[in-house]
């Protein structure tokens, strides 16, 4: 869906400075009023357009239980693909990993267990054991793969985050927040596609293993087709928590992958095994209804094509590799319009991927829907000695 409207406005650096400052919670657009939820914390984001809808203490500490294994994958799914490690290899059974409290995928010292078992088991049964053995077969040792996890948290932006242990058993510092448990599962199903499925299995179980413990904790894969992940998590302290995440079609946006739109919640802190479930997906249903996603700009389309002064090109592409989608309370996506903020003269060189500008989307009163930041689509090399001496003189004579 087209906005109704499109304004290009050339602003000095200074200006966009202060344009910035109009982007105050309070001139926001005014969100429709969430559900009532019943869990200590929660935050529901719309993945396609990378907007929180609604959030409640979303930067409070929490412990995050199993949520933890969602970092935990991340850094050995980074050591798959950096090839590490491959899925068909096999890890031994250490005495600490077997002696493991807590959910479990029964492995024992005389088994030599494949990666991408010690993964199902990690992920679908949760087991404590099998995340041991991954943290000790990728890292050497649990302390050296929590080194790991740390670090990785940092790289992501996870801010107030720190690890204690791979499984998420309480220990002193093992904290987390909603807000930061939205990041990592965003940047875990952006960066490993090719592993996330693993995230919606709802049976699996060891050779050999109980039978009754085949069984994914995420009630919601077995209640929502949409659901497709994510984890689960539970000890005394933390309550009941579930990072869940569906994928429904919205033709408006498309076809195929382009036209499905993400949800993700964090829940945190419910009462029990089914609260958890139904308040997410209390809070999933609400957010597909309440609001509509729109796509602005297709992948790859400049959102505008401003002059360049002493380049190669005459004109530079600004847009998102990506397109442009935001989400708008339902129905207020045919009165979107746009305003292009930038600094003005463009002089080049101009890289590829160099944030320049912003794209400030308004509703039909005015108010900040969401901003943007444009890049760079393509390079604008620095023109000859003989083009940049004549651009430097129109810029003077300008």
């Amino acid at each position: 869906m087209s906005p109704n409207s499109s304004v290009l406005r050339r602003w000095s650096a200074a200006g966009l400075l202060a344009a910035s400052l109009l982007c105050a919670p309070g001139a926001q657009a005014q969100a429709p009023a969430a559900p009532e939820i019943a869990a200590r914390a929660y935050l529901l984001l719309d993945v396609t357009s990378n907007q929180i809808l609604a959030a409640k203490d979303a930067d409070m500490p929490v412990e995050p239980a199993s949520l933890t294994k969602l970092m935990t994958a991340y850094v050995v799914f980074d050591a798959l693909r950096a090839k590490k490690i491959t899925l068909d290899q096999t890890f031994g059974v250490s005495e600490r990993a077997w002696k493991m409290p807590g959910s479990r995928m029964f492995i024992d010292p005389k088994m030599q267990v494949r990666v991408e078992d010690l993964l199902k088991g990690m992920i679908v049964q949760s087991g404590n054991d099998a995340t041991v053995a991954l943290a000790e077969g990728v890292g050497g040792s649990v302390e050296r793969f929590v080194e790991l996890m740390n670090q990785q948290a940092k790289v992501l932006g996870m801010k107030s985050t720190g690890y204690r242990n791979p499984e998420g058993l309480t220990a002193p510092g093992h904290t987390t927040t909603a807000r930061d448990l939205s990041v990592l599962a965003t940047r875990l199903m952006r960066d490993f596609p090719e592993y996330v499925g693993y995230y919606a299995i709802k049976h699996y179980r060891y050779p050999g293993t109980p039978a009754a413990n085949d069984s994914n904790r995420n009630l919601l894969l077995f209640r929502d087709p949409s659901v497709d992940g994510l984890k689960t998590g539970h000890t005394d302290a933390a309550g009941y928590c579930l990072v869940a995440t569906a994928k429904r079609d919205v033709p408006a946006l498309g076809s195929g992958v382009a036209g499905q739109r993400r949800l993700l919640s964090v829940m945190l802190g419910t009462s029990s095994e089914n609260a958890r479930a139904t308040e997410s997906q209390k809070l999933l249903n609400w957010g597909y209804t309440a609001f509509d996603t729109v796509r602005l700009f297709p992948a790859g389309q400049p959102v505008a094509t401003p002059a360049v002064w002493k380049g190669q090109a005459a004109v530079v592409k600004l847009g998102r590799p990506e397109g442009v989608v935001v989400t708008v309370p339902a129905g207020e996506g045919a009165k979107l319009k746009t305003q292009i903020l930038r600094p003005d003269p463009l002089v080049a060189p101009l890289q590829k991927g160099q944030s320049l500008g912003t794209l400030r989307v308004t509703n039909a009163a005015g108010a900040v829907v969401v901003d943007k930041p444009l890049l760079v689509l393509e390079t604008v090399e620095e023109s000859g000695l003989v083009g940049r001496a004549w651009d430097s003189l129109r810029l003077w004579i300008k």
